[in-house]
């Protein structure tokens, strides 16, 4: 299985990131040659603990550097998601079952213009992002973490709204059944 690194139930360890703006809205960004948007994320590597990778994930994803984000919350527990066996690579089979994550949430205290798709890593993750809802995102991510978007998303909504406003939100959201596909990216 290479370097990755798994917990003793097959779970990798990795970082979810909900970034947003003065507006409460979240940074969505479009997978490089795909149609698919998704919060930034990615992998602990061995040595690091779950802020360290989250900042490393944030520049490398984004190009934000710590200076431009205040750190607001985390999740209390690791949030858990399954991989269905068509996604897994054919040699992992039978030891990796899903990823095991940690989420934050972060305000954007830079300027739009700092964040730089292609600045922090070998090969970009995004190839364009926009500011989106805080809730709306859900319908649109891929069927098998929506569960864990969902938790990371109201657990630390309550830093961000208060109780009325998460229901009225999310309720606004789910009855809308509105598309997510964004309509002008920035790049």
């Amino acid at each position: 299985m290479g370097c990755i690194m798994l917990d003793e139930f097959g779970y990798r360890p990795n970082v979810g990131i909900i970034l947003v703006n003065d507006s409460n809205q979240v940074f969505w960004g479009k997978r490089v040659r795909e149609q698919a948007w998704q919060f930034p994320q990615g992998g602990i590597k061995r040595g690091e603990d779950p802020e360290q990778a989250m900042y490393r994930e944030l520049f490398e994803e984004t190009g934000l550097r710590p200076e431009h984000v205040e750190l607001i919350a985390r999740t209390k527990d690791w949030l858990h998601y399954d991989v269905p066996d068509r996604w897994i690579r054919r040699e992992w089979r039978g030891h990796y079952r899903g990823q095991k994550q940690i989420w934050f949430l972060l305000r954007m205290l830079g300027v739009d213009s700092d964040i730089e798709l292609k600045s922090g890593a070998e090969r970009p993750e995004f190839d364009a992002w926009i500011w989106h809802d805080f809730f709306v995102p859900l319908s649109s991510v891929i069927e098998f973490k929506r569960d864990v978007y969902r938790l990371a998303l109201n657990e630390l909504a309550a830093y961000l709204f208060s109780p009325e406003e998460v229901s009225t939100r999310l309720s606004r959201c789910i009855s809308s059944g509105s598309s997510t596909k964004p309509s002008s990216p920035s790049i």
